[in-house]
């Protein structure tokens, strides 16, 4: 076989072998390119949010912090349990809720007030501090106290064997009368029970806004 027949021989064999070389690196490529990026990008993308997720710190809640989240859920039920219960007719710190009649000894004004008067009065427990105390007097016209009250703890008379309850409020004093029909009231006074049924009462009202009217009342309520 001559030289030149080698030489063409060799160089078809080596263009044979360079274009199956050319197919097989084509055909990984595609392979790499259709599947295999995919997935190696997938398994990349998990691995990555994986590992953020393992990294990522988990907030810790310490005894303290944990105490005061627990106060802060239990503050409704707190709250409610703390309302104030308004209930009429409940006896007060003072003692029991009443109704009975009294004397008005006027001290100063031209109204029942400041006149001597017939009283219906009473006292109307709303909370354990707190009494609604309406009256009315009965003289040259007729007048209605409105006074809410604040009920102070009796205070022991051993002496007598019983105790006095101070008490302190304000209102609207209302007349039928001609003249000032409508005012402002103070009232300040003392509750002393007498038996398990009867309670002595002893206040003094004043009643202001255009004209000034000051009255001492004396009075026995029934219990109820």
């Amino acid at each position: 076989m001559s030289t030149k027949l080698i030489c063409l021989r060799l160089s078809s064999i080596h263009q044979q072998w360079h274009n199956s070389l050319d197919i097989v690196i084509m055909n990984f490529f595609v392979e790499f390119q259709s599947g295999s990026i995919l997935s190696f990008t997938t398994l990349i993308l998990l691995l990555t949010g994986l590992t953020a997720q393992a990294e990522t710190p988990t907030p810790t809640i310490t005894g303290t912090e944990n105490s005061h989240l627990q106060q802060l859920s239990d503050s409704p039920s707190e709250i409610a349990n703390t309302t104030i219960q308004i209930e009429p007719g409940r006896a007060t710190r003072s003692g029991s809720s009443y109704f009975g009649l009294a004397g008005n000894i006027g001290l100063d004004g031209n109204t029942s007030v400041g006149d001597g008067a017939l009283a219906v009065i009473s006292k109307i427990g709303l909370t354990d501090s707190f009494s609604f105390r309406p009256s009315a007097f009965i003289g040259d016209d007729l007048t209605f106290l409105l006074s809410l009250t604040f009920d102070f703890f009796g205070q022991p008379l051993p002496e007598a064997n019983t105790r006095i309850a101070p008490y302190l409020g304000g209102g609207l004093s209302l007349a039928t009368g001609e003249g000032d029909n409508v005012g402002l009231l103070l009232s300040a006074g003392l509750d002393m029970p007498l038996s398990a049924k009867f309670t002595a009462n002893t206040a003094i009202n004043v009643k202001f806004l255009d004209n000034t009217a000051v009255g001492l009342l004396l009075g026995v309520g029934y219990n109820f």
